[in-house]
């Protein structure tokens, strides 16, 4: 893997209206887009930018972020690069739009939030903090060694009936990311797979109760 072979993300950006410390990396799900979540963003509050992305992988026509070889199991090599792809891509955009890089947020669903979960485990240091919709672990045969520099907040957000994760395996991740140093709030929508009004609205109080000015 050389950063030679990286490629740009296509993306949307919104600046705040005012003076914004932070930035929200929105993180599609299957099939989605950069304009995916943008209507979930005015949720957060005026006071952040909004950075949308779309993944970089086609899978019958349908954006994705990584490859995976089946229902709920992914292509590793795969995630490493893409995720490798994504950390080295935000700094580039951070300065050709003006954003700190070191205030991202990701909010990432599904797809998204395994991404998301990529960064947390193999560039512990890039976000300040992420929302992790439906989340499954992505790196499970080799799973990198990391401890986070600080206790970024993480909102843990699994669906108790998500017939698409083991709950052990859900169990696990959490551990993991608790024991690597992340400060998990963890929140278990009586739900799905499908993203719902409850997990909205957990995310913005919990986004609130740690970056207080994006309101």
């Amino acid at each position: 893997m050389q950063p030679t072979d990286f490629q740009p993300l296509a993306y949307v950006y919104q600046p705040a209206p005012g003076p914004a410390r932070a930035t929200l990396l929105l993180l599609h799900g299957t099939g989605g887009d950069e304009r995916d979540l943008l209507p979930l963003a005015a949720r957060f509050g005026p006071g952040l930018n909004v950075l949308s992305l779309r993944g970089n992988v086609q899978e019958g026509g349908m954006p994705r972020f990584f490859r995976r070889l089946g229902m709920g199991v992914f292509d590793e090599a795969d995630v490493v690069f893409r995720t490798h792809e994504l950390a080295d891509f935000l700094p580039k955009v951070a300065a050709k739009e003006g954003f700190d890089p070191a205030q991202l947020i990701a909010v990432g669903y599904s797809n998204g939030a395994n991404i998301a979960g990529g960064l947390l485990l193999l560039h512990p240091g890039l976000l300040a903090g992420a929302v992790l919709w439906r989340p499954m672990q992505p790196l499970v045969q080799q799973v990198p060694a990391f401890a986070a520099p600080r206790p970024v907040p993480v909102y843990f957000a699994p669906g108790s009936h998500d017939p698409t994760v083991r709950p052990a395996a859900t169990e696990a991740y959490a551990v993991l990311l608790t024991q690597g140093g992340y400060d998990l709030t963890r929140h278990d929508a009586p739900a799905g797979h499908n993203l719902t009004p409850i997990d909205l609205d957990g995310a913005v109080a919990w986004l609130h109760a740690h970056f207080p000015a994006a309101k």
